[in-house]
């Protein structure tokens, strides 16, 4: 596996099926507690791994972000729609354990992720946020990524309707 250097403490690097526990936890949090996913009922371990590997064998990176050897997060790039025009075109998802929100991994993952997609050859990338998420609207304008839609009640989680922004950049 690739290791990509962050910072003294945080280290990045490839997701494997192995981390599926791990990211899956981290994941489940959102899902069970948020309207940042629209999933609603929890992501098994192999369901996880099942995404990572599906991913990965399409060429697209999948990222996990360690701290003290403990996972805290990760980042990917799925494919926006199937239609082969639309080949150079990716969404993609960072997500950071609540402890460790604010530490910068969020941060790291998105930079070597934007990095890795530049490096296959990707020319947009796409984030759909579920609003209000004030935290990841910055993250995503902190790269430059520009508002482009916004769908009004596209989702209902939680007894209420949802709404969805996409930004996007040019890579």
């Amino acid at each position: 596996m690739d290791t990509i250097s962050a910072s003294s403490d945080l280290s990045l690097r490839d997701a494997s099926a192995a981390d599926a526990p791990a990211l899956a936890s981290i994941y489940n949090h959102y899902v069970l507690t948020t309207a940042i996913s629209f999933e609603e009922d929890p992501v098994a371990a192999a369901a996880m791994a099942g995404r990572i590997t599906e991913l990965q064998a399409a060429g697209l990176p999948w990222l996990v972000a360690e701290r003290g050897g403990v996972i805290i997060g990760y980042a990917y790039a799925s494919k926006w729609r199937v239609r082969p025009a639309y080949r150079f075109a990716v969404e993609t998802s960072v997500y950071v354990a609540t402890a460790a929100v604010g530490g910068g991994a969020g941060k790291a993952l998105y930079s070597a992720l934007l990095t890795r997609l530049r490096e296959r050859g990707f020319h947009l990338a796409i984030a759909g946020i579920a609003l209000p998420n004030d935290a990841s609207i910055a993250l995503h304008e902190r790269f430059n990524f520009e508002k482009t839609a916004h769908f009004k009640e596209v989702g209902f989680k939680f007894g209420q309707w949802r709404d969805v922004g996409y930004w996007q950049l040019l890579l």
